[in-house]
């Protein structure tokens, strides 16, 4: 371990900043419209398959890299296998992108809380934040329109994230987690039992629960279940390996990683039945089925809560600011784990210091955000980036992992497991190598070459070539090179 390398204060303050990371925007903003857009109830027997099959076992693997070896992951894996340092590099660069965008709908979060003063959103959420809002351009291709009230709060947003992260891993990360998370916890959960007592409910949380047999014959809601049980558990891109390599020696890594990931799949669940219940609520106020009240599925957390919150009467107003402030740093505190490993990683290879490489690394990154974002294709981008970064990059990364690891150098996987045993309570056994070397494996492999090959042919929704081919390979492409190029360079 380098001298100047951090400390979580203790294993509570890393469960809950892991927590923090996992349980945000991904959990109530991307699960509900993943879960709306690929059948509701058809798609939770999917996602707690891939949750036991592939997250975990995933997940356990990124703690048992990180803490080994007290370093970011380009230099965690290469003390694993040969060729290790591009796939750690190829993780970082995931991050960045993911940063791009996911500043984008932190900056929809927080407008919002100045938006629930009067419910400015009217009696048509829907309308209100496509049109009024993000002034959503109809055009093909890329439109370079300015949108002034997106530009200045993704810059606040940006500086508030840099901030913390000049705060460092104790002053700064744990610490903003420990404040903001409970408060999440809480009024989440005030806002899903009103949704619960609203008219018609039932059936939205009958379109939850309810598993549409032949759906789960459509391959493509098996890889929206894996490809966001990944980016939910913020495994297979980094973020766990350097949330592991600041833990003491001695940490209990696997009774850490079953209390995340149980805390993030309740708090997805828990999303999914607040969403549904205002989505049957909407539908019985306009006498519709459920699936044909709300179009737009990335847009879904925009427009059935506030429904939920004008159906407050008195005292919405300032529910809706507390909410969505709460749900606001639930997502800042993901941002700054995502924007934590590139600059972990730039600190171990260069030895910068802390400021330097946040002030590198951030201020860069968000140059690149605040431009591509204050646009009216916004949403488009996200969209898109979101769906080509999440299902080649995160999943990809992850595969590479376990076969560099468990393939091609299987003392590697033991050398893990027996340092994962010697300090945790639940003993991984060969059952861990078994499912990551061949069920992991298998179900990774085929979600992406499957998701590859429809993209190749069919490409990704009705989006013009063009801007698939920039933002979309674009990303993938960015990730690939730049992974290249740093894994070539010496270290200092």
């Amino acid at each position: 371990m380098t001298a100047t390398r951090e400390n979580w204060t203790s294993r509570s303050g890393f469960i809950i900043a892991a927590i923090g990371s996992a349980v945000g925007l991904g959990n109530i903003w991307r699960f509900p419209y993943v879960a709306y857009d690929n059948g509701g109830g058809a798609f939770l027997v999917p996602y707690l398959l891939a949750l036991i099959t592939a997250g975990l076992p995933v997940l356990f693997l990124d703690y048992a890299t990180g803490h080994r070896s007290h370093n970011s992951p380009p230099k965690a894996y290469r003390a694993l296998f040969k060729g290790g340092e591009t796939l750690g590099w190829w993780q970082v660069c995931v991050c960045l992108v993911v940063a791009l965008y996911y500043a984008s709908v932190l900056t929809w979060a927080g407008s919002y809380i100045y938006f629930s003063i009067g419910q400015a959103w009217g009696s048509d959420p829907e309308s209100f934040f496509f049109n009024t809002y993000l002034q959503t351009s109809q055009a093909s291709g890329f439109d370079l329109q300015f949108v002034s009230h997106l530009f200045w709060p993704i810059v606040g947003i940006w500086a508030l994230t840099l901030i913390i992260l000049y705060g460092g891993v104790k002053k700064g990360v744990e610490l903003s987690n420990k404040i903001f998370m409970p408060l999440l916890f809480v009024l989440f959960s005030i806002l899903v039992i009103q949704s619960l007592r609203l008219p018609g409910a039932v059936d939205g949380l009958n379109a939850f629960f309810t598993p549409d047999w032949s759906a789960m014959m459509n391959y493509k809601v098996w890889l929206a279940a894996c490809g966001h049980t990944f980016f939910s558990l913020s495994v297979g891109f980094g973020i766990m390996v350097t949330y592991s390599s600041y833990l003491k020696p001695k940490t209990n890594l696997t009774g850490s990683g079953l209390i995340v990931g149980f805390a993030n799949a309740s708090t997805e669940i828990l999303a999914g039945i607040g969403i549904f219940a205002a989505l049957g609520f909407m539908a019985h106020a306009a006498d519709k089925d459920v699936q044909d009240v709300v179009s737009g599925g990335i847009g879904l957390a925009f427009i059935a809560f506030p429904k939920i919150i004008s159906s407050l009467g008195v005292g919405a107003d300032l529910f809706g600011l507390l909410f969505f402030a709460s749900l606001f740093v639930a997502g800042i505190s993901s941002m700054v784990s995502i924007l934590e490993v590139p600059i972990a990683a730039m600190q171990d290879k260069l030895k910068w210091g802390r400021c330097k490489a946040v002030s590198i690394i951030g201020g860069s990154s968000a140059l690149v955000s605040v431009i591509l974002f204050s646009s009216v294709n916004a949403i488009k981008l996200v969209d898109i980036i979101d769906h080509f970064i999440n299902n080649i990059g995160i999943i990809g990364g992850a595969l590479l992992s376990i076969i560099g690891i468990a393939w091609f150098k299987h003392s590697a996987l033991r050398e893990l497991r027996d340092h994962v045993n010697r300090i945790s309570t639940l003993q991984l056994g060969k059952g861990w190598d078994f499912t990551l070397t061949v069920i992991t494996s298998l179900i990774l492999l085929t979600t992406l070459s499957m998701t590859i090959f429809s993209l190749l042919r069919n490409g990704y929704e009705s989006y013009s070539m063009s801007l698939q081919g920039i933002f979309g390979w674009g990303s993938v492409l960015f990730c690939a090179v730049v992974a290249l190029l740093l894994s070539k360079m010496k270290d200092r």
